[in-house]
């Protein structure tokens, strides 16, 4: 097997990363809480215009926060793309409450928002939305339904930070967004997530459930004479030290956002010949979004060909990945009541799917070595 030259992703620090670590370090607060954590909470308010952005240890931990903040249980159903991460779904099925798979638009990959009205019933709690690659769900579709049959939008936006639906800020548009800072992301700390609430009427209880369910952030502000506990939660804070690295890295959201679109428009035009002559699909961003650029794939005529290019790809010493499997025929979502054939469009794109190399620090010269390897590949 070849050595890897060109990986999937290299972790890039873009600007003061270094420098305010150490100033958490010589503060002496390392732990969740600090100064380096309220920065990132005021920037990312400012900057998205969200109510309250708290910061979490994960999307994962965000999205458990909002199946607490809804009170899911097991008389609740929510409504999950089937082609996503499992946490979209592992976030509230912990709360007992049944995932109902919807199947996902061929051109974006998000949920299909034509979908929606027949898979909603009277237990339905939620539609967990997830901005795919960082390209928007029609959510205007979507939350007119919503509202209709008087459900709540999440937007698991792991993708999407800065990307955009029709001028407005994803994450910001249903009554409540997370955030991924994954080493994967555009925006990074190693492991990190935010959630933000949209409505004001849920920032009280979610600082109690980030704060393992105590009033402590109440009590901090003299609001209250006793730091007890009063509701469910748990340890879902970010390290700070973790925080001053993110804080660089929001800093130069400009510069990462540009560098991201320039990587992914040169995929985009030096991929466009060869996947027109070859069946080769590649990604769909619709007029009224703005993208966050966060992954570049393309979609194979078959999974025989999409395995055969990732193989090649190897050989040359370049990493490109497949994605998401259908959860509705995963084992997990099969035990909560998904079938095979239930999603045609996601159960066939995970099959098909590639993900090429993107980051920021990947080189002119290294997507050159991609996009040569991929034009050159012709086993079809």
């Amino acid at each position: 097997m070849a050595d890897i030259r060109i990986p999937f992703n290299r972790p890039s620090f873009v600007g003061r990363e270094r420098a305010y670590m150490e100033q958490c370090l010589a503060a002496g607060q390392l732990s969740g809480g600090g100064g380096f954590t309220r920065r990132c909470c005021e920037l990312l308010e400012a900057r998205l215009g969200c109510g309250r952005a708290l910061l979490t240890s994960s999307c994962t931990d965000a999205l458990e926060m909002c199946g607490l903040l809804l009170d899911l249980g097991p008389q609740d159903e929510f409504i999950v793309p089937s082609f996503t991460f499992t946490s979209s779904a592992n976030a509230f099925a912990l709360r007992g409450a049944r995932p109902v798979f919807a199947d996902v638009r061929p051109d974006t990959l998000n949920i299909d928002e034509r979908q929606l009205e027949a898979l909603i019933t009277p237990r339905t709690r939620a539609i967990i939305v997830v901005h795919y690659a960082g390209v928007a769900c029609a959510m205007d579709e979507i939350c007119a339904v919503a509202r209709k049959r008087g459900v709540m939008v999440i937007e698991d936006n792991a993708h999407g930070i800065f990307g955009k639906y029709k001028g407005r800020l994803l994450g910001t548009i249903g009554t409540l967004g997370t955030l991924s800072f994954h080493e994967t992301k555009s925006v990074s700390c190693g492991e990190g997530g935010a959630l933000l609430v949209n409505d004001s009427t849920l920032v009280e209880r979610a600082e109690i459930l980030l704060d393992k369910g105590t009033n402590r952030q109440q009590f901090f502000r003299q609001q209250a004479d006793k730091y007890t506990w009063v509701d469910l939660g748990s340890s879902f804070v970010l390290a700070d030290l973790l925080a001053s690295m993110l804080l660089a890295q929001l800093e130069a959201e400009v510069e990462i956002c540009s560098r991201r679109e320039e990587i992914w428009r040169g995929y985009q035009r030096g991929l466009s010949a060869w996947a027109s002559a070859n069946g080769v699909l590649q990604p769909t961003i619709p007029p009224d979004c703005d993208s966050s650029y966060h992954l570049y794939h393309l979609i194979l005529p078959n999974g025989g060909v999409r395995d055969r290019l990732l193989a090649h790809l190897r050989t040359l010493g370049i990493l490109g990945v497949f994605h998401y499997q259908a959860l509705n025929a995963s084992p997990m979502g099969l035990r909560l009541g998904g079938r095979i054939g239930q999603c045609p469009v996601a159960e066939d794109v995970s099959m098909r799917l590639v993900r090429l190399p993107m980051f920021f620090s990947l080189t002119g010269a290294e997507q050159d070595q991609v996009t040569d390897a991929v034009t050159r590949f012709d086993s079809f």
